[in-house]
């Protein structure tokens, strides 16, 4: 009876530490709910498009707000959760425009529809080295020319992934995603589903980044296709003296299916550049590539806005292909920050008509206000080429206020 009455009582203390546990796990994981924090994004932005009127579409123009508003949980034993919704639409009437889902087709292109979502929404793992998050996010690779957001249109890129970061040790990173859905940046109605491996790893060297990747990206439509592209990337600087050099060196091979169709294309990048008493001077030469004039090197997921002209000339490539030979220079003014590039366009496979994809000038002057407020002012001009090519003459503008938060 003396043991009976013992093993009670240890029953019914390791029961009350059970509850006491399950009190106190409960009071933690309430706390890591509510003691997260909000955060916002807001940019009014007005852009104006202004094409040769062999098109014969209008000159484009837009006032747009675009709201981002979010909530970040705290952490839970390593687990922490983030919602974050996203508005864009235009304002005070000025709406004149082509938003590719079907308004103002008889204007300019000005890819921002009016839109209202789930911009992230992900439940996310991270310990020790490790970083690993399920559900739609942003993910950008590198300086985003294969993989990311496509931060400048109103509507930002994410994906319903599910990926991984990790360091198994310093100076080393391994990444992995597996996306199953493209949210892109022309609202809901052009999200396209997919089937996408990402593998993206690299170690600091002492000459700089080392990046290795390879992009499986397929489409989850019920066709045989597939686009594979595997490269090496080294990006890196080097203090001599009063001056720092800057160099990236890049090669990358695709191959793309579609059906019967087959194609292959290269992908190469060299820049360099010199930075001195706060002027950066950086020169580039991009290419493209074409499979003999049938396919240009693809890059669907890339923040392409970044890339080869602010006009957005080159946002798919030419079956052709893409030679951008660029110079830009950029400094400090005013507390703000100013760059102008320009870039010279040919083609890689050269046809009897097709040779000169044309030329193209940027301008950009951004300057934050405090912590939370900025504006910037940007301009592009495009001067087309070879009439073949398909391309016309084309100016755009842009104007934005900003606040974060």
């Amino acid at each position: 009876m003396k043991h009976t009455k013992v093993t009670l009582l240890a029953a019914a203390i390791a029961g009350a530490a059970a509850v006491s546990t399950t009190h106190v796990q409960a009071d933690e994981f309430i706390e890591a709910l509510t003691g997260g924090e909000a955060f916002g994004d807001f940019r009014l932005r007005y852009e104006t498009v202004d094409q040769d009127k062999k098109l014969n579409l209008k000159d484009a123009k837009a006032l747009t707000l675009r709201s981002r508003l979010g909530y970040k949980t705290g952490d839970y034993y390593g687990f922490s959760g983030l919602l974050e919704f996203e508005d864009s639409r235009s304002i005070a009437g000025i709406d004149d425009y082509n938003d590719t889902v079907g308004n103002g087709t008889d204007y300019s292109v000005i890819a921002d529809p009016g839109v209202t979502e789930v911009d992230q929404a992900f439940i996310q793992y991270k310990m020790e080295g490790l970083t690993a998050k399920l559900g739609r996010q942003v993910i950008a690779y590198d300086n985003q020319r294969f993989v990311g957001h496509v931060g400048w249109r109103q509507d930002r890129q994410t994906f319903n992934a599910l990926s991984a970061d990790y360091m198994p040790v310093e100076g080393l990173s391994l990444k992995y995603a597996y996306i199953n859905k493209r949210n892109r940046i022309f609202a809901e109605e052009k999200d396209l589903r997919s089937k996408d491996h990402l593998l993206n790893a690299s170690y600091a060297t002492p000459l700089g980044k080392l990046t290795g990747y390879a992009y499986l990206l397929e489409l989850d439509d019920d066709t045989d296709n597939s686009l594979d592209t595997y490269g090496v990337r080294l990006s890196g600087s080097a203090d001599v003296s009063d001056l720092k050099l800057l160099y990236t060196g890049e090669y990358a091979t695709q191959e793309s299916e579609s059906g019967s169709n087959k194609y292959d294309a290269n992908f190469y990048f060299v820049e360099g550049g010199v930075a001195i008493f706060g002027i950066t001077t950086k020169v580039g030469y991009e290419v493209l590539g074409s499979d003999d004039g049938n396919y240009g090197f693809s890059t669907p997921l890339a923040t392409a806005h970044k890339f080869n002209g602010w006009t957005d000339q080159f946002l798919s490539t030419p079956a052709e292909g893409l030679k951008d030979l660029y110079a830009s220079v950029g400094g400090k003014l005013f507390g703000g920050k100013w760059s102008v590039t320009y870039h010279d366009f040919t083609a890689d496979e050269e046809t009897a008509t097709v040779e000169d994809l044309g030329k193209e000038i940027d301008l950009v002057y951004s300057k934050k206000f405090g912590k939370h407020y900025n504006a910037g002012v940007k301009y592009a001009t495009y001067t087309a080429g070879d009439e073949a090519a398909g391309k016309v003459d084309t100016d755009k503008f842009w104007l934005w206020v900003g606040l974060s938060f």
